[in-house]
């Protein structure tokens, strides 16, 4: 995973659990397994970085719950090893890549592939389809029309 998925998982973790276009309404329980810096240096040191998302799974995840799993490539060996933790749980799993989408193409109950190979491109794509995500989320919960 890129720094970039990484700071893309903590913002669309701030919009659910803050509010994107209300603030008025309850959290959506959220976190990005990128932000535990103490988790994960200390597990890849020991253990090395391939599975220090899916090891948070393991502990975290539940069957219903929802992994976004984004990796520009789509082939982030660590990303695709949360998938595998994630489905072994029985949790829904969104990809967001890009054009080719990589070995994650055929790993999500939805996919979300940005339609360039530019990494640039791709990753602001990205920005975009968490925004629309965050918004059809807080629309249904407010049971509102996106804007």
């Amino acid at each position: 995973m890129s720094q970039a998925a990484g700071l893309a998982a903590q913002h669309m973790a701030a919009e659910l659990m803050g509010g994107l276009v209300s603030h008025d309404r309850e959290p959506i329980p959220s976190i990005a397994l990128t932000t535990d810096t103490s988790f994960i240096t200390a597990w890849a040191n020991d253990t090395g970085y391939q599975t220090i998302f899916s090891r948070q799974i393991d502990g975290l995840g539940n069957a219903g719950d929802i992994l976004m799993a984004i990796s520009t490539s789509g082939n982030s060996v660590n990303v695709l090893k949360a998938i595998k933790c994630a489905k072994n749980k029985k949790m829904k799993i969104i990809i967001l890549t890009g054009e080719t989408a990589g070995k994650m193409k055929n790993l999500g109950d939805v996919r979300i592939c940005i339609p360039s190979t530019n990494t640039q491109r791709i990753q602001e794509g990205h920005l975009l389809a968490e925004h629309i995500l965050c918004e059809l989320m807080e629309a249904s919960i407010l049971n509102l029309e996106p804007v």
